[in-house]
């Protein structure tokens, strides 16, 4: 059965006039949601009379393109393609913070392109529509006794979305999400259908495996696959000294491991999962106390202008040691849904640096009386991919929010210069202000991945601002 957690989570808090203790677990689900998420859709806003519009989940990116399509079939997609005569860009589900998908040309999305294709039991690989958001992923997969072998902690992303821009779970010894790619299929900007393997097109597959939407429209991903396997989920609440203390240890013992740190708090948790055997308790912990932002929110609100009160009230709330101890079918635990809309930037630093990178952005975090969102803290195995981010060794993650109706400035005036300064990289899909020069410098194969880029898509069909800006290249509009 899952621990009971409601005497740990009443703490000192409300004595001294906070509403509430500082809650604690359920992997910091920030608003628990089932698994199952039937008629997912992103909620795109209502454009006006006459016009397309379409804005990212966090309302940071938004764009009034001449039409948005969701051609049914790939044969479609690709006259559109062909026949486009302005920009051309892919859009999934909005997850991404940074302009990867704006245009004010044609906009696509893959999302009638979807579900399980093929299964082949043999090989486990399995063969699903590129619009398939990833809790779909876990579900198909699940019924065939079959499971990714990580997943990341949002799944509402397509694949094309997810693997575009390299996103990743944790674990030390686990690859983020695109190194299970064994091929895909591609319409160029030609209009052209391509089957990429590594056996086929070993250049394109390197660099289309983490892709940016640059290389053309994906439509279908050939993916490996383990048999389904349970984990079992332990959240600690601990003083963040001791986790910084521990934290390459523990990301070396368990299978995933990361922490939260909860800004001028001094505490941390840490999430650990690892394989496990026999039966399981199921149902997540009650949500009921699981509204962890609120809190901290209010304890900003009320002491954010004297930060020694305000860490000692926390400290008094925060609940000790163990607050959560579950087992379940792996997806059910690694993923969760986030409600409440927020920014987020994340670089990921050689591992060997990564401690001390976090030390400077605590340090930071503390001295903004404003903010309170966790910051987010997770290790990735390398992998080979052109422009992943863990190419050529193992990664640590540093991921800092803010509430999507409160400033973020700080991300890039004084977070950003601390991950630069420890030769991170940063995730494709959050905030960043990198550009060509910069990025030829962290990416052995970036100006390969130019040349393909140009080989493929010559007159720039896939281009926009914010890739323009990457590439180098001239952007008209």
């Amino acid at each position: 059965m899952p621990i009971s957690r409601r005497k740990l989570l009443q703490g000192g808090a409300a004595a001294i006039g906070v509403a509430a203790a500082v809650p604690v677990g359920q992997h910091l689900m920030w608003g628990a949601k089932d698994f199952v998420r039937p008629g997912y859709s992103p909620d795109f806003p209502d454009a006006p009379p006459g016009e397309e519009s379409w804005e990212n989940w966090s309302g940071i990116e938004r764009a009034t393109p001449t039409d948005i399509s969701y051609p049914e079939t790939e044969s479609m997609l690709a006259d559109q393609i062909r026949g486009a005569t302005g920009r051309v860009r892919p859009f999934g589900s909005g997850h991404s913070f940074t302009g990867l998908a704006p245009s004010e040309g044609l906009m696509v999305n893959v999302s009638s392109m979807s579900g399980l294709r093929a299964f082949n039991a043999q090989t486990g690989h399995a063969v699903f529509g590129a619009g398939t958001h990833l809790f779909d992923v876990a579900a198909d997969l699940a019924a065939h006794g079959r499971a990714l072998p990580n997943m990341p902690d949002i799944d509402v992303q397509t694949l094309a979305g997810c693997f575009s821009t390299a996103t990743h779970g944790t674990g030390a010894q686990l690859t983020a999400l695109h190194d299970y790619i064994a091929g895909f299929r591609l319409i160029t900007a030609s209009g052209d259908i391509l089957d990429v393997t590594a056996a086929s097109h070993a250049d394109l597959f390197a660099a289309g495996k983490v892709s940016l939407g640059a290389l053309g429209v994906i439509t279908e991903y050939t993916l490996k696959t383990v048999p389904a396997f349970n984990l079992r989920r332990i959240v600690r609440a601990l003083p963040v000294e001791e986790v910084l203390r521990d934290a390459e240890a523990l990301a070396d013992k368990h299978r995933n491991f990361e922490f939260y740190y909860f800004p001028t708090t001094g505490m941390a948790a840490t999430i650990t999962h690892d394989l496990h055997e026999g039966p399981v308790s199921g149902g997540l912990a009650s949500a009921e106390d699981d509204d962890l932002l609120e809190s901290l929110k209010a304890l900003r609100d009320k002491f954010g202008w004297w930060p020694w009160l305000r860490q000692q009230v926390a400290q008094a709330s925060f609940p000790k040691g163990v607050v959560e101890d579950v087992s379940d079918a792996a997806p059910k635990l690694l993923s969760t849904t986030r409600p409440h809309k927020f920014n987020e930037t994340e670089y990921h630093i050689p591992r060997e640096n990564g401690v001390q990178a976090v030390r400077e952005v605590i340090k930071v975090l503390d001295g903004l009386k404003a903010g309170y969102f966790p910051m987010e803290v997770r290790f990735i195995a390398p992998d080979d991919a052109w422009l992943s981010p863990f190419e050529g060794g193992q990664r640590m993650s540093i991921a800092v929010h803010a509430s999507a109706d409160e400033p973020y400035d700080h991300f890039f005036k004084l977070v950003e210069p601390i991950y630069r300064a420890h030769g991170g990289r940063p995730h494709w899909g959050k905030l960043h202000t990198l550009g060509h020069a910069d990025l030829t410098q962290l990416y052995p194969q970036f100006e390969a991945f130019r040349d393909l880029r140009r080989s493929l898509d010559p007159a720039g069909k896939f281009l926009n601002p914010h890739l323009a800006k990457i590439f180098g290249e001239p952007f008209d509009a």
